[in-house]
């Protein structure tokens, strides 16, 4: 303990004294920790924090903390240094790095139910502008009033389509990141009315509408049930308690008379 003891006040002296600029270490060593960045995180950042997020500083106050973390961890170990040691350290650091994502993981699927809900009155309005205007366009159109969860996605999605893409991928990659009831099935449906020439488009916006109608119908009944499961739940717990409460007061008065 000594030695870490003289090793820490010896790095607070050259930090204090500037012969070590940690923040230029740090920004300097950062850019190659790129590598470790996951495919999803831009995305699960704009489920959580709509368009006001760097992703950037957001990656990078990662790969400070576990940075930090390890240069702690090395320090404590260093009187007993050794393979072993430095693995732990190495390895600690890497959760620590994770934490965040897991995080925003765990986040994404608390909200899946509410994204499952809002999926259908959303399709809805869609429906409404795909009366009058190419799909492509309908749904550029729609992200102005879409909800916050859906505008990262359809962005992506209508942007490809712009792109070039005429391909079911972009459609399918949507119902990937939102991967909630039916949603597989209504972005099949919207690729083939995409598709449609005027004379069925009719027929397939018929078909379109009916489903809209039938999730929302499923939408609404899960959402009365899991009310009426919320207000079972909390009658139960009131009964409980009143019932504790009861028996709670009669085991103490028949102490009491006993004790008399």
């Amino acid at each position: 303990m000594l030695f870490v003891a003289i090793g820490v006040i010896l790095i607070v002296i050259l930090l204090v004294n500037r012969f070590i600029d940690s923040k230029k270490f740090i920004s300097e060593v950062e850019p190659y920790f790129k590598f470790l960045m996951e495919d999803d995180y831009d995305f699960l950042l704009s489920v959580k924090y709509g368009q006001d997020y760097s992703l950037e500083k957001k990656f990078n106050e990662r790969v400070r903390l576990a940075l930090i973390v390890l240069g702690i961890l090395i320090i404590v170990f260093l009187p007993r240094m050794s393979f072993l040691f430095v693995l732990v350290a190495v390895i600690l650091a890497f959760l620590v790095f994770k934490m965040p994502y897991s995080q925003l993981k765990s986040f994404y699927k608390r909200h899946l139910y509410t994204i499952d809900l809002m999926l259908p009155y959303y399709l809805k309005s869609l429906e409404i502008l795909v009366q009058h205007y190419t799909v492509p366009v309908a749904l550029r159109k729609s992200i102005a009033t879409a909800p916050d969860i859906f505008k990262p996605g359809l962005e992506k999605l209508v942007s490809k389509i712009e792109a070039g893409d005429s391909s079911v991928d972009p459609y399918m990659e949507f119902a990937k990141d939102y991967p909630v009831r039916d949603s597989m099935r209504m972005m099949r449906l919207l690729y083939r009315l995409g598709l449609g020439s005027q004379e069925n488009k009719q027929e397939q916006l018929l078909m379109f509408s009916r489903t809209i109608s039938s999730l929302q119908n499923k939408a609404r009944e899960e959402k009365y049930k899991n009310r009426l499961e919320t207000m079972e739940k909390k009658t139960m717990t009131m009964l409980m308690c009143t019932g504790g409460g009861i028996i709670a007061l009669l085991l103490f008065s028949l102490m009491g008379m006993m004790s008399i």
